[in-house]
């Protein structure tokens, strides 16, 4: 077995199918198989899944259901210990990957005998580019520089940027520190745990990138293939409860491997949470203010254009979610230029027909219109249009 792809599930089953329809399709030619731990998700994610990918269709995808959230690193830990595979995947749900993208990646591991961890190039929903793609250690100075903000204001500098290691190009393979966990390629060397299980939700992927540089003496990658990332579907990061979880997490590392460290960042941690505590109540106040003043800011004014070969049942889907939908009948070889081919400005969301277009080549076309439009997708499959924030289940 060459791959092991484990995917960590929690009240997206959408968004999760929609991943493991786009793994699926990348491992045609690979001796892979893929495990989905599902953490006790109350939607049905479980059920749904069982249901669109039934055993004897798929006996290469196993499904574990865990009864209780168990946290990422313990669901990806259980999962590993069933895996045979030569190398291991851990995937984030709410990710949608290229047809080549595991072919590249494995090609490039083979190639790389001194890997630690490889990541990939991170897309947002909008064709951006994820700055997490790579990542600088949080040594102290790092996370001091990352929390004052110094990182923000200076971020290609090699003094201050170390945080998103912004001085490196991100078109070319690059040797970086932290591989994102939401796309985190490793070689299978069947050890008994692979994340820390006292980080529950963030910074696995931190303390296991710097413990198979510092331990085991290798070195992680990056690769400039594109997945996209909706960053976080499983999680609101805007939330206060993120903020707690996500520098409680900076905290642990610090306790962990810089020990002396971390009571002088104890009290500014704590300061952080509280600073955003206070935004998050000041944004909820003036949300609440500005909508009792303007009732009419409350309305949904997302616009969408179709394109693909199902613009009938895009129009009945459209009309049941409520959505303004406009369509446009191709595919990718009759208009192999997609969305940049209309007057795409003046839509928010672009829907594109993954039977009608690669995922590789919509990748290309979101990435050439960067935060200009965001991406949705359908498939003729599920018969579902697939978007950042909708389609939760529950």
């Amino acid at each position: 077995m060459k791959l092991s792809i484990i995917i960590v599930n929690y009240n997206v089953a959408y968004f999760a199918e929609q991943c493991i329809r786009s793994v699926l399709a990348a491992i045609r030619n690979i001796d892979a198989e893929v495990f989905v731990v599902d953490n006790n998700s109350k939607d049905g994610s479980t059920e749904y899944l069982e249901r669109q990918f039934p055993p004897t269709e798929h006996p290469m995808l196993h499904i574990i259901a865990h009864t209780r959230n168990v946290g990422f690193g313990r669901a990806n830990n259980n999962a590993a210990s069933h895996a045979t595979g030569d190398y291991l995947l851990f995937l984030n749900p709410d990710t949608l990957i290229a047809e080549d993208t595991l072919e590249e990646a494995l090609a490039f591991a083979d190639d790389h005998p001194d890997m630690g961890a490889l990541g990939v190039r991170m897309l947002v929903d909008d064709g951006r580019f994820a700055p997490e793609s790579k990542r600088g250690l949080p040594t102290p100075w790092c996370a001091f520089c990352k929390m004052s903000g110094l990182a923000t204001l200076f971020p290609k500098s090699k003094i201050f940027g170390q945080y998103y290691m912004g001085y490196l190009p991100d078109t070319e393979p690059q040797k970086i520190e932290v591989v994102s966990g939401a796309f985190m390629m490793v070689r299978n060397d069947r050890r008994e745990e692979w994340f820390d299980k006292d980080f529950f939700m963030y910074g696995e992927d931190i303390d296991l990138s710097y413990r198979l540089m510092k331990d085991d003496g290798k070195q992680n990658y990056y690769l400039p293939t594109r997945i996209i990332h909706y960053k976080g579907e499983s999680t609101n990061k805007s939330t206060l409860r993120y903020a707690h979880v996500f520098y409680e997490a900076m905290l642990i590392f610090l306790r962990k491997h810089f020990p002396v460290y971390a009571l002088l960042f104890y009290i500014p941690i704590q300061f952080a949470i509280l600073l955003k505590a206070l935004l998050s109540s000041l944004k909820s106040l003036w949300a609440n203010i500005r909508n009792y003043l303007h009732p009419s800011l409350m309305t949904d004014n997302d616009r969408f254009i179709y394109i693909g070969n199902h613009a009938d049942n895009v129009k009945k889907i459209a009309e049941i979610d409520g959505i303004d939908v406009d369509r446009h009948e191709a595919d990718e070889t009759t208009m192999p230029e997609g969305h940049l081919a209309l007057d795409y400005e003046k839509y928010t969301y672009v829907i594109y027909d993954l039977g009608a277009f690669s995922r590789k080549k919509v990748l290309e076309l979101m990435e050439k219109t960067a935060g200009k439009i965001k991406l949705a997708t359908y498939d003729p499959r599920n018969e579902k249009i697939i978007y950042h924030w909708h389609n939760r289940r529950g």
